[in-house]
């Protein structure tokens, strides 16, 4: 579903990205792991299209991403890939069901059906009682999985988590991690998750590893 050929990423002349070559296959819960500056979270960001690489493809369901517009590139972004990121990034001023519907208004559907859609993960994330609440209301855990709700409001074909659970405590750690496997066992998504975590790295259907901007292993 997404191939990634030859990419290199280089900062004020530091190679960050020596040529990375990867597949990531539908339905596929995939970690990647490393040390810190091993280039992990540039290599999600240009498989999220959020950067651009210096050269190199990236393919999703067979689209090459870099060869559209920037518009075309950010329909295309909005409509098929959802993120999470380490601090849940939700919009203090909105409550948690206008957090998760954001990206699907961007998106241009009307305000009814996505807030609609938005009740519907809330409710799945069983924070149906919590909906109306600001983010300053919520616990760790409640906003995260409200930042995964709003990663999947627009039915994406992918979902790209960059340290999802590195500021939360075991138990809600481990809670996101059953809920990645639930959401594809429940809605098929596809999940590639940058983490440090090794409990979720063991659990992954497979595991990339990166070092000093190249893939050292996948296991």
């Amino acid at each position: 579903m997404i191939e990634l050929r030859q990419i290199t990423k280089s900062f004020d002349g530091l190679k960050v990205l020596k040529g990375i070559d990867l597949d990531i296959e539908r339905g596929e819960i995939v970690s990647i792991v490393g040390p810190s500056g091993a280039g992990k979270t540039t290599l999600l960001q240009i498989m999220g299209s959020l950067d651009r690489p210096d050269s190199g493809t990236v393919r999703m369901d067979g689209e090459e991403l870099f060869g559209m517009s920037d518009s075309r590139l950010a329909r295309f972004r909005n409509a098929n890939i959802g993120f999470v990121f380490q601090f849940h990034q939700l919009l203090p001023e909105f409550s948690m069901e206008e957090n998760v519907a954001m990206p699907a208004l961007i998106g241009g559907i009307s305000k009814k059906e996505a807030m609609a859609k938005a009740r519907r993960l809330i409710d799945y994330m069983g924070l149906s009682d919590r909906a109306s609440h600001r983010p300053a209301e919520l616990s760790g855990g409640e906003r995260q999985r409200a930042a995964v709700a709003r990663a999947l409001v627009n039915e994406p074909m992918v979902v790209m988590a960059d340290e999802p659970s590195g500021s939360l405590d075991s138990k809600n750690r481990q809670e996101l991690h059953q809920l990645f496997f639930d959401l594809r066992r429940d809605l098929g998504h596809t999940f590639v998750i940058v983490t440090h975590d090794e409990s979720l790295a063991r659990i992954a259907d497979r595991t990339v590893e990166m070092r000093d901007g190249i893939i050292t292993d996948i296991t």
